[in-house]
């Protein structure tokens, strides 16, 4: 394998991990596409692998592509750290891209306020919005170098610089036809119904369940998704229950399919912060960004 690589590659990589194509990867950096099959060869020929492989009509990154994808992104956003330090930032006329992770949740709930509020102070610069993955929380801090802000409740990370942005409360959700529950919900309901869940990994759960679990209830987990927003229509037509943000829940309601209901214990409500690597703490951009997310956070309380 050789080692005298040119760091432009970087960017190609990225690109190609990312898009998972070739000709889309090549339409984000405004190469030509045989620009970047050029690349991916070099790239290729330097890792003594085929990085992505045709499956059917699409194509996958390999174990090692997929294990590249972070340090990659990592490596070009310390890259643009040290050749672009502005002392000022000008949102006006800045073209500047930022990263961003949240969930399918928080973008439901605060995405609109928050890229209204970006495109009227930035209209030229550029907002990438990537969803959560357990590589980012296991990897914390050091995962979170390749990105502006994570957007992400307290009981995951420590020990990082953070800023809360709005509250929102806990609601369970049933199919509207269920006929099996009334007006309200118990915990032996909780205990006899089978459950759509969120998130079920060590490091990714939703709190208000590990809350219902510590008053000894354990779910009898049915489907567990890591999309928010397909809750839904697996509760819908089925004797499941699920617990959600209570934003969601109305967000949810309002396709029709289910009921929402009030939890019938105690649960904490979520505190929607935002997260960064301490590097960030005085880039101008970075605060600009902070304060956009925390106007956004207000607006919708």
């Amino acid at each position: 394998m050789t080692h005298n690589v040119d760091l432009n590659l970087l960017r190609a990589l990225e690109a190609i991990l990312d898009e998972q194509s070739v000709t889309k990867a090549a339409a984000r950096l405004g190469l030509s596409q045989p620009a970047m099959s050029a690349s991916l060869g070099k790239l290729r020929r330097h890792f003594g692998d085929e990085l992505l492989t045709r499956v059917g009509n699409t194509y996958e990154p390999t174990p090692l592509a997929r294990e590249l994808l972070g340090p990659t992104s990592i490596a070009l956003r310390a890259a643009s750290r040290v050749f672009f330090r502005d002392a000022e930032f000008d949102p006006a006329t800045s073209t500047r891209t930022f990263s961003v992770v949240m969930s399918d949740y928080s973008t439901a709930v605060l995405g609109a306020a928050l890229a209204r509020r970006f495109h009227e102070e930035s209209p030229d610069a550029r907002l990438y919005i990537h969803g959560l993955t357990p590589y980012l929380v296991d990897g914390a801090p050091e995962s979170m170098r390749s990105q502006d802000l994570v957007v992400m409740p307290h009981g995951f990370l420590a020990d990082m610089p953070h800023q809360d942005v709005y509250e929102d409360d806990w609601a369970c959700i049933v199919a509207a036809d269920n006929a099996e529950v009334g007006s309200a919900l118990t915990l032996d309901d909780l205990v006899k119904m089978p459950w759509v869940l969120t998130f079920h990994q060590r490091t990714a759960f939703t709190t208000a369940v590990q809350q219902l679990r510590m008053q000894g209830v354990e779910p009898r987990v049915e489907i567990v998704t890591e999309n928010y927003l397909s809750v839904g229509p697996l509760v819908a037509g089925s004797r499941r229950v699920a617990i959600v943000q209570e934003r969601l829940a109305q967000m949810l309601a309002q396709s029709g399919g289910i009921r929402v209901l009030p939890c019938p214990f105690d649960a904490d409500p979520l505190v929607e912060t935002i997260w960064w690597h301490p590097m960030y703490d005085n880039d101008p951009g970075h605060r600009w960004l902070r304060r956009l997310f925390r106007q956004a956070g207000i607006e919708i309380q």
